[in-house]
């Protein structure tokens, strides 16, 4: 049968369409063999739409302030408009590489972060978490002091007003990391934030007093209560911040 023009069209419309399938499902690389992500895994990366009028909220940090983002923006509802990186932020290094993607051109009336998790983590040559007899720390107190009192002054640059998240404890049998390190790392945040005149929510000192509900035994992670806490603590912290900044 002769095929007419509108055949010919049809058909390689839909070649067309069928050869970018492929491309488009590839967009985000994984690594060979892995299941693709689930549908909306994190749904704390997703986007977010702005309300106009409403100040723009900026949370930094790793799996800790990503078990928090969806309850604190559940508590500012109305409030501020509250973002994330689509993806953990780990250690210093990674912030120092990152931030400007994280910051984009948009305009930040408030950014709270934090970096010192992955920072006191041991790794082995592959990259793997192993006990810190047998690896090397992420970074060591002078690296992170160094990166993170640079991060701080770029987020100064953005005229937002900043608050450290200090970071959460390490609990007994957790592996990859020494128990008294998150201790020692947030002495040298403490006293950065000090120097630098940026306020601290210290969550270290809420998981601490409450660790048998807040936290999940021998893992750095935390129970849904115990996120639930955070993002009170979290949301309080914004708002006097954004009070603070309109009786300027």
């Amino acid at each position: 049968m002769k095929k007419t023009f509108a055949h010919v069209f049809i058909q390689t419309v839909a070649l067309f369409l069928l050869a970018g399938i492929p491309a488009r499902a590839e967009v985000e690389p994984r690594q060979a063999g892995a299941s693709p992500p689930p549908k909306n895994k994190y749904p704390e990366y997703v986007p977010v739409g702005d309300i106009p009028g409403l100040p723009r909220v900026l949370l930094i940090g790793d799996s800790i302030s990503i078990g928090y983002t969806l309850p604190v923006r559940e508590k500012l509802k109305a409030v501020a408009n509250v973002h994330r990186p689509p993806e953990n932020c780990a250690d210093t290094a990674k912030g120092l590489r990152q931030l400007g993607a994280w910051l984009g051109a948009g305009k930040w009336d408030v950014i709270h972060f934090n970096f010192g998790l992955h920072d006191i983590k041991y790794l082995d040559k592959a990259g793997k978490y192993v006990h810190p007899s047998k690896g090397v720390q992420v970074a060591s107190p002078e690296q992170y002091e160094k990166n993170l009192r640079t991060l701080v002054r770029r987020l100064k640059d953005t005229g937002a007003a900043l608050i450290f998240a200090t970071t959460t404890p390490v609990p007994d049998g957790a592996g990859a990391r020494v128990k008294a390190d998150a201790i020692r790392y947030n002495g040298i945040a403490a006293k950065i934030m000090t120097q630098e005149g940026v306020a601290i929510n210290d969550l270290f000192a809420l998981a601490s007093e409450n660790q048998g509900e807040m936290q999940l035994r021998q893992n750095v992670h935390f129970t849904k209560q115990g996120y639930q806490l955070m993002a009170d603590r979290v949301a309080e912290k914004i708002k006097t911040a954004l009070a603070g900044r309109e009786t300027r």
